[in-house]
This record gives C-alpha cells, structure tokens and sequence, in this order.
C-alpha cells in the first residue's frame, strides 16, 4: 500500500549519543526529529539565511571572514554561506553522525552537495559545547542554530550554551570584534541581558516574520574589539 500525501514516511531512524533522530518525509518536504521533538524541515530556510547574512552584515566588510556554524541541520545555513563568496572560511560543527550522513549522499545531498564540495567547507563531528570549549582555531562570526531557543533546548545539556560560562566560550573563539548570533523561535529580553552581562556589546535581537505566531528571531552582539 502507498502512503497518502499527508502521512509522514521515516526515511531513517538512528539511536545516537543523545537520544533518537528521526529523518522523514512528509509530502514534498524533509523533517529532522530529535527525541520526539521537532527540529527543522525543508519548507522555508528564510531564518536560516537571516542568521548568516546578519552575522555577515554586523562584520563590516572584514576581509574573507571565518565563519563557524553550529549544526548542520537540513542544511541551509551552510548551503547559503557557500553561497556567499565573501566567506573565506566554513566550518560546521554537528554532533550527529546520522544529520552528516543524510548529507553525504542520503536524502539531503541535494541540498548541500556543493556546499560540501567547496573547498571552504569544513565538517566536524562534535558537540558544540565541547567544540568551543577544545579548540584552538578562532573564528570571525558564529551562528548557531542548535536549539529552538535559549530556552527551548533539544537536549539538557545544551542548556549550558545560553549561560554565562557558554557564552564566555564562545567569546574565546571569536576574533575581536566578531559576531555571535544565535536563531530563536522566540524573543528573549532575558538572554540579551545575560548576553550584555558576558560583555558582548551591540546586542540586538532581529525578528523574522512567520505566518502565525511568535516571529522567528535572531540574537546578535559583538565581542568587544
């Protein structure tokens, strides 16, 4: 029997370190299902490409800039940084095997093949937190997309990011004058205080306009030069 239009099929379904994920179609679009929760789908990217090209904007025309994208996702936040030629680096940190392999050659390769062709891409399996807190390569922007929000976390542990001692690590990874910005499903006057008191300055929140609700929106501060 075929599944109707509107019933959602699982194309794959992975036990990872955290949890289950779940990639599935529904209809003509791809969904990514984290621990029964809702992550992404296909259907859009606008917020996605907010939150590079805000990152971008904020960096005042610096020369050939790093950028570090914290998860891979369905992909378009690294599609639409390869797509920028202004970037002069890409590196994506994602801490689940399975969300890299549906890239690489499963069923969101369409979606980022050239991106991951690019020789300015870089792929790294790892948990974000870990990432910035072990590394030793520094970066002009960071844009995060991990979570549904400061408040609204995939996974316990990522609660941390949002936090005084997240957030000073990602300062650390940033180069003077870098841009931290981070895609929420919904405003928050509370982290851009926590933001403020970290010492990022600039610190602004830009709205992505959705067509019911809450918008979309991203947080955005500078590291002091």
């Amino acid at each position: 029997m075929t599944a109707s239009y509107d019933t959602p099929v699982v194309l794959d379904r992975r036990e990872g370190p955290h949890g289950e994920v779940v990639l599935r179609r529904h209809g003509a679009l791809l969904q990514i299902i984290a621990n029964g929760c809702f992550l992404m789908d296909t259907s859009d990217g606008r917020s996605e490409r907010l939150l590079v090209d805000a990152a971008l904007a904020a960096l005042d025309g610096r020369a050939a800039p790093r950028v570090l994208i914290g998860g891979l996702g369905v992909g378009f936040s690294l599609a639409h940084a390869a797509a920028e030629p202004r970037w002069g680096g890409i590196t994506v940190v994602e801490r689940e095997r399975a969300i890299i392999d549906w890239h690489l050659g499963g069923p969101l390769a369409g979606l980022t093949a050239a991106a991951l062709a690019d020789p300015r891409t870089e792929i790294i399996e790892s948990g974000l937190i870990d990432y910035v807190n072990e590394t030793s390569a520094t970066f002009d922007a960071l844009c995060l997309d991990i979570d549904n929000g400061p408040g609204w976390t995939v996974t316990e542990d990522n609660g941390g990011l949002y936090e005084k001692a997240g957030l000073a690590s990602c300062a650390r990874v940033l180069r003077p004058g870098g841009v931290l910005a981070i895609w929420s499903a919904q405003p928050s006057p509370e982290f851009e205080g926590t933001l403020r008191n970290v010492g990022f300055q600039g610190v602004r929140t830009e709205e992505i306009p959705v067509a019911r609700g809450v918008p979309d929106v991203v947080h955005l501060g500078v590291r002091p030069g």
